[in-house]
């Protein structure tokens, strides 16, 4: 069955850095663009950072620009989203999408806590 399982979330001081993962299963992992999504608390779900299938170009919000980057192992069929410089308004649930045409999957969240 399709799988994305979210890692590599946790507790971090205020400038800090975390790499989450998303490993996926289940479907042609390199067919798919990939997104991250972020839930803080009380709000909407937002997308963060997408990359094409080939991981040739990556796109972000302009609340990350410069802070996080994402990449992808089309070989380990992961998803990988860099964070570095982290503050408070980063904490949120964080969620990896992966999507082809009408069709997408999620995973269920990685929590991030930025706090000191």
């Amino acid at each position: 069955q399709v799988q994305l399982v979210e890692s590599g979330g946790g507790l971090v001081q205020p400038g800090g850095s975390l790499r989450l993962s998303c490993a996926a299963s289940g479907f042609t992992f390199s067919t798919y663009t990939m997104r991250w999504y972020h839930q803080p608390p009380g709000k909407e779900r937002e997308l963060v950072a997408r990359i094409t299938r080939s991981g040739g170009i990556t796109g972000y919000a302009d609340s990350v620009k410069g802070r996080f980057t994402i990449s992808r192992d089309n070989a380990k069929n992961t998803v990988y989203l860099q964070m570095n410089s982290l503050k408070p308004e980063d904490t949120a649930l964080y969620y990896c999408n992966a999507q082809r045409g009408i069709t997408e999957y999620w995973g269920q969240g990685t929590q991030v806590t930025v706090s000191s």
